[in-house]
């Protein structure tokens, strides 16, 4: 289910059969953001599983993939600012440029019909302002975030 909150807020929800604890584990592990990216971007990560708001990992970036800016390798740190182990886990993204974006990234897990109703959701309203004037938002689309739902669903399934 697609659903735009506001004109900067983007949440996509899917029923995944896994429990919660088991979502969010891939959630909070950098090579777990690689293993269920459905844009193509993410290429690899370097970092521990976060455990708490403030914690970080970098993700080594491809933006190729997207075709829109040739901007070719480069690394970004994710800045956890949300974090409610098995509910929700949130994060910005911090890299070379300058003022950083500030744009938010995150995950609302809700226990559900024996299994997990997740909302990945991606919010651009409280970008910096030299960022908004630029009109270049959303990077991600709809279709990115439903497509990373359907991969995590298939990375944590029960057999």
């Amino acid at each position: 289910m697609l659903r735009t909150v506001s004109e900067q807020r983007i949440e996509v929800t899917r029923w995944i059969d896994a429990e919660p604890a088991t979502v969010f584990d891939v959630l909070r592990d950098p090579h777990g953001h690689v293993a269920i990216d459905s844009s193509g971007m993410l290429m690899s990560a370097t970092g521990e599983p976060v455990q708490g708001v403030g914690d970080r990992f970098t993700v080594h970036m491809d933006r190729e993939a997207l075709g829109d800016r040739p901007l070719g390798r480069y690394d970004v740190d994710v800045v956890i600012t949300l974090y409610e182990p098995d509910v929700e886990i949130a994060w910005t993204v911090e890299g070379q440029v300058r003022p950083y974006i500030g744009h938010l990234y995150g995950y609302r897990l809700e226990p559900a019909d024996d299994g997990t109703r997740v909302t990945s959701y991606y919010d651009w309203s409280a970008i910096h302002p030299e960022w908004a004037a630029r009109d270049v938002f959303p990077v991600v689309h709809p279709h990115s975030l439903r497509a990373t739902l359907g991969i995590l669903a298939r990375a944590v399934q029960k057999d």
